[in-house]
């Protein structure tokens, strides 16, 4: 039995404004340009150093890391290790995107390579994505979720406690969980599928977020209300993908107090 909850998710939002964090992100070539813009929409300051000589020094002045396995190569991922050494050291939270993982050998490889070698504090992904992650055998199509015959809420929860990681799971519902309190966040529209680039946005906004809010939970659960709120608000004034794109930019950089809290679905 799942009942609403109201979380302050407008409060992070201004937090964000205030402090203007530096989010590093070692991302995906097809979305890069998109996860930057939305981080700066927020009132965040992205930086996407990939180069292994530099991504230490960078992680070390940046106050949350994200990595997306999207575009990866054998180099970039060792790049990834590096860059998240230097943020487990400094104690910044790093958000690592599974994006693919159950289409290929490598993207399986790869995501267990960094979750052995740092520790990572969120881990987000699709429906099929994460259940790969936790250990099922499923086949992801390409970057899109395949559906999934389990219980994705337990199965997070699972994971979650396993890799001692907050678990996201991005679609229709949002799941997040740090293992022990599991929110559900129904906001959100469909044409968000239609445009490439919202899940690598998604976990950029959440690494926004975590930036300012220790409560990793919470911080993705407040990030994922307010940029599908924007997508809502959006849609409404669009006429197509391309429209929708540019307009949930000014619908994220214009949201406010009565919206956010009038339009929030969230769930435990």
């Amino acid at each position: 039995m799942i009942s609403k909850v109201e979380i302050d998710a407008y409060a992070l939002l201004k937090r964000i404004k205030t402090q203007q964090p530096v989010v590093h992100h070692l991302t995906n070539w097809v979305t890069i340009y998109d996860c930057a813009n939305i981080v700066k929409t927020l009132g965040g300051s992205p930086v996407m150093a990939h180069a292994p000589e530099e991504v230490a020094e960078m992680a070390g002045i940046a106050s949350a890391l994200v990595l997306n396995i999207g575009t990866l190569t054998v180099d970039f991922v060792q790049a990834m290790k590096i860059a998240a050494q230097s943020a487990n050291m400094k104690g910044i939270p790093v958000i690592l995107d599974v994006c693919g993982a159950g289409a290929t050998a490598l993207r399986d490889k790869s995501c267990f390579d960094l979750l052995g070698s740092c520790r990572i504090d969120i881990i987000k992904g699709n429906a099929s994505e994460i259940a790969r992650i936790a250990g099922e055998k499923v086949i992801t199509k390409g970057v899109d979720s395949t559906d999934v015959a389990a219980d994705m809420r337990k199965l997070a929860a699972k994971l979650s406690q396993k890799r001692r990681a907050t678990v996201v799971i991005t679609g229709k519902e949002d799941i997040i969980t740090d293992g022990k309190i599991s929110y559900v966040v129904k906001n959100g529209d469909p044409m968000m599928v239609h445009v490439v680039g919202t899940g690598c946005m998604a976990a950029s906004v959440i690494g926004t977020f975590a930036a300012v809010e220790k409560d990793l939970a919470l911080a993705a659960v407040a990030g994922l209300v307010c940029f599908e709120i924007a997508a809502e608000c959006a849609v409404k004034i669009s006429k197509g993908p391309g429209s929708f794109k540019e307009k949930l930019y000014d619908c994220l950089y214009a949201l406010d107090v009565k919206t956010i809290t009038s339009r929030q679905k969230v769930y435990r």
